[in-house]
């Protein structure tokens, strides 16, 4: 099953990731929700959409915008609508 882990914590797992471009998106109801603060970042990527962040926490560190959702998707990306992948430093067992 595929976990996200963070500082030593899993803060997502799931049998129902979609892979996407090499990322591994978690259902929304599949992350450890205590861990993830909505961030102000946004970015825009041409097929997906506007993507927004999370900035996790573990243990008294921030890893800033270290988690991003598509909330409202392009029509080719709906199938991952709200579900969210990771990055910097976030690692993905498979």
């Amino acid at each position: 099953m595929p976990k996200a882990i963070w500082n030593g914590t899993v803060l997502a797992q799931s049998d129902n990731t979609i892979l996407v471009e090499g990322n591994h998106y978690f259902p929304h109801e599949s992350i450890n929700q205590e861990y993830f603060q909505e961030s102000n970042t946004h970015t825009t990527c041409p097929w997906k959409g506007v993507a927004s962040y999370y900035s996790i926490e573990v243990d008294g560190q921030t890893n800033k915008d270290a988690a991003w959702y598509y909330p409202s998707t392009k029509e080719k990306a709906k199938h991952f609508q709200g579900y969210v992948a990771f990055w910097k430093g976030v690692k993905v067992e498979a």
